[in-house]
């Protein structure tokens, strides 16, 4: 089912749909209340001030702000959960699947050379989709295309593993995001749904990882927000979990609603945010509280 309301079109660019004819003929109170409430929402979200970005001397991964015992369980393999994880991705990486028998070493050989610096480069555009995909999304296309097998779930156990092992290979990297005017438009839009005050709360992600990084929140120190670690092990969550998963719980905690797993709203973000934090280094996986 598509989402209804705001979303992006086929370059990009986000898009408002027009009132609801209800709405626009006059109906009873309830109807012009909420149309009032709505045309406030827009104008709001329309005039919402953009928070100075963070400049680049000035950028710090979260590890940085974490505990002395987290950042010893990212630092040392045998003790980083997320290991787990990569171990079932090498296996996925060399085991056959498909119509057709094929692994993905069987296209690409060794992945500690044919992936080294990938992940540091996603997501890029893809051509015959018009649009810009993220790892997960191109491990999918591989699957349906090359190995004529069934796509991995947003999410799954076997993703976050193939994306997670692929990953690994860029640790050190730094992020590079490719120089591609097809991808303007769709960062342009990631830089504005960042910006972008939404849900209950009427806060945008700039707010708090622009704005006011390094203060507390409950306690907690705010971080920068960026995507140098995914997929990460998050103690919170005692599992793996991909970018998109960290961007849908900060949605639900603005009390917005949240897009699908692979909605083209996330790409643009993450097509932002990894733009945004250009020359970080890749620390998959990560640890985070």
């Amino acid at each position: 089912m598509k989402r209804a309301g705001r979303g992006l079109n086929e370059h990009g660019t986000l898009v408002t749909p027009p009132p609801h004819p209800s709405l626009a003929s006059g109906g009873g109170s309830r109807l012009r209340l909420a149309a009032s409430f709505g045309c406030l929402a827009y104008v709001m979200t329309c005039f919402a001030i953009s928070a100075a970005e963070i400049p680049q001397n000035e950028r710090r991964s979260s590890y940085a702000d974490m505990a002395r015992d987290s950042k010893a369980m990212q630092d040392d393999d045998t003790a980083n959960p997320g290991m787990l994880s990569v171990l079932d991705g090498e296996a996925l990486w060399k085991a056959k699947a498909g119509a057709v028998g094929k692994a993905c070493a069987d296209c690409h050989g060794d992945a500690r050379a044919s992936m080294k610096g990938v992940s540091a480069r996603y997501p890029v555009f893809e051509p015959k989709l018009s649009r810009p995909i993220n790892i997960e999304q191109r491990i999918n296309l591989c699957r349906t295309e090359q190995q004529k097998a069934s796509p991995f779930a947003f999410e799954s156990k076997d993703m976050l593993a193939l994306s997670a092992y692929v990953s690994l290979q860029s640790r050190g990297q730094p992020i590079a995001p490719p120089d591609d005017q097809r991808l303007a438009p769709f960062r342009e839009t990631g830089r504005t749904l960042f910006n972008q005050r939404q849900g209950q709360l009427n806060l945008s992600c700039a707010q708090c990882h622009d704005d006011n990084w390094g203060k507390r929140l409950a306690a907690n120190i705010i971080p920068q927000g960026h995507p140098n670690g995914y997929p990460l092990y998050r103690l919170e969550w005692q599992s793996v979990g991909s970018l998109q998963r960290r961007l849908r719980n900060c949605m639900i905690g603005m009390r917005a609603e949240a897009y699908e797993y692979g909605a083209p709203e996330y790409v643009a973000m993450e097509l932002y945010l990894m733009w945004r934090a250009r020359g970080m280094t890749v620390e998959t996986p990560a640890v985070r509280p």
